[in-house]
């Protein structure tokens, strides 16, 4: 389990980081966009991708385009969420998306709900709603009003994400750490052009700590990314250990940082729905068996 522990705590990294952003004055639109080399040339040095032209011929380029659009979009909505609403409710709607695909799995492609994973949906949901800050915040509370809406897009963003990793994993011409390194690419082409728009549009400059600050997410981003294809490398036998493993192990470790470290404020209905994740995420596994 060491690996899903380095895993876990390379995914409350990024967390910590983004919510540091704002803080040091951090540009946080360009050190998104900075994170992705890294990423890319990590993914090159470890998994070592073999890329050539029958790739863009027979690879699903829709699919990756689509998840290359995604990823840097929904990353600057967490970045938002985890500004606004906190470490600890990020984390939850975060990790409960991997409703949406267990929901599209059933009506989009016909496959069976069971009892079990029926239970965990509906308690995955009522974690969602418990999660939400529904009381009015004063001017001094880092929660504000429209944090609900930040919420929704990373639960939604996030399921989405998942659907078409999916997808693209169930695709097997095509090694799945390929797979990985061409959405990389993607993901920082749209982010660099976006970038660059805005520097000669709005007068924005890139700078060092920017940049820097960048390479740090990517380096934790990709950490998160490595530990967790290890760890089922490492545990291939019991997949859903993993799976159970990783996700209450950020909930838990992005809960225990944003009240210790952030002094974030959690109603008793939040803390309910920490617990209710926790559950329904523990059902959800025990339904893939």
């Amino acid at each position: 389990m060491l690996y899903v522990f380095l895993s876990v705590c390379c995914s409350v990294i990024v967390s910590v980081l983004l919510k540091l952003a704002r803080r040091y004055s951090i540009d946080i639109s360009q050190a998104i966009t900075w994170n992705y080399p890294v990423a890319v040339l990590l993914t090159w040095f470890f998994f070592r991708p073999h890329v050539n032209l029958e790739v863009f011929k027979t690879g699903p380029i829709l699919v990756y385009a689509a998840v290359g659009i995604l990823l840097p979009v929904i990353f600057m909505v967490m970045a938002s969420s985890v500004r606004v609403a906190g470490i600890v409710r990020t984390d939850i709607a975060q990790r409960l998306s991997l409703l949406i695909p267990l929901v599209a799995a059933f009506w989009l492609f016909n496959e069976t709900l069971n009892p079990l994973k029926m239970v965990g949906v509906i308690v995955g949901f009522a974690a969602i709603l418990c999660s939400i800050p529904w009381q009015k915040q004063t001017a001094n509370r880092r929660v504000l009003s429209n944090a609900w809406f930040y919420l929704l897009i990373v639960f939604l963003g996030f399921g989405a994400i998942d659907i078409l990793f999916k997808q693209v994993a169930a695709f097997k011409a095509v090694p799945y750490t390929t797979s990985l390194f061409l959405i990389l690419i993607l993901a920082f082409i749209i982010a660099f052009v976006s970038l660059i728009f805005r520097v000669l549009t709005k007068g924005a400059r890139i700078s060092w700590p920017h940049v820097m600050f960048g390479w740090i997410i990517g380096v934790a981003n990709f950490g998160n990314i490595l530990f967790y294809l290890k760890a089922h490398q490492q545990l291939s036998a019991s997949p859903s250990s993993v799976f159970s493993a990783m996700n209450i192990g950020v909930i838990t470790a992005g809960a225990i940082v944003g009240l210790v470290l952030f002094k974030e404020r959690l109603s008793l209905l939040n803390k309910i729905g920490i617990g209710l994740a926790i559950v329904a995420i523990i059902i959800i596994t025990l339904s893939q068996n």
